[in-house]
């Protein structure tokens, strides 16, 4: 690795930190940088991951006020998130590329359709519901939806954020900040898990690793504060824009 190499990586790491909790896909930015420089896909992939941990830990701390009251949602979902990013890493190390990545773009299609119509989805259900309970936890859908997620994320990662925060916006009725905030808790559980599943089993390119991990670091706390001074509408937009980047770069 050049010193330019590792100033582009540490910028990668800055922006993968600040689109990961402001939206997701951070990792759309830094594994195709892993890559140029000339890692192997694998190598990259389990070094991004890694890499991006810390980032996630910062977006949680600068969205420390959305997650006030959440501690039962965390506690319900967590396990899931933990379970499905478990069995995404040892997928990635135990089957060929191409058996998952065929339907990597789908999932980020439907991410995408989900943010957009997700406030005529909330509509209708409520009606259907009579307006009656709302959604504290999204009841086992959720459950099942976020440990799927996770796999995605433990396998590969990249719009992980946009599926995941899209599935929680339908299922969970509360404000979409704060939804966003534990999604960046989640999504950080799930690499977590992974990343553990990769040091133990996986080559690591820990001057990689380290250089992600600190500008990622920097770009969740970054990600927070622009985050959340974004109205509703706004972050919306972000995601949707975000997400069709992502799939665009995903078929290219």
């Amino acid at each position: 690795m050049t010193p330019l190499d590792a100033v582009f990586l540490f910028a990668a790491g800055v922006w993968a930190g600040a689109i990961n909790t402001l939206v997701g896909s951070g990792s759309l930015v830094t594994f195709p940088v892993l890559l140029a420089i000339g890692y192997s896909p694998l190598t990259a992939n389990v070094s991004n991951n890694l890499g991006v941990v810390p980032g996630s830990i910062s977006g949680a701390y600068g969205y420390r006020r959305e997650l006030r009251g959440q501690r039962a949602r965390l506690l319900r979902f967590a396990p899931a998130a933990a379970l499905g990013g478990l069995a995404g890493a040892i997928l990635l190390l135990a089957l060929p590329a191409s058996a998952f990545d065929a339907i990597v773009p789908v999932f980020v299609a439907l991410g995408v359709v989900l943010v957009i119509f997700q406030p005529r989805i909330n509509r209708r259900l409520a009606r259907r519901r009579g307006g009656a309970a709302r959604r504290a936890h999204g009841g086992p859908p959720a459950l099942g939806a976020t440990a799927l997620t996770g796999v995605y994320g433990g396998y590969f990662g990249a719009a992980q954020g946009v599926l995941l925060l899209a599935l929680l916006g339908v299922a969970i009725d509360d404000d979409l900040q704060r939804v966003n905030a534990l999604k960046v808790v989640l999504a950080g559980l799930v690499n977590l898990v992974a990343a553990v599943v990769f040091v133990l089993a996986a080559h690591i390119v820990w001057g990689a690793v380290a250089l992600i991990a600190v500008g990622s670091a920097i770009g969740g706390q970054l990600g927070a504060r622009a985050g959340r001074r974004l109205p509703t509408p706004a972050l919306r937009a972000v995601i949707v824009v975000v997400g069709l980047a992502a799939l665009a770069k995903l078929l290219l």
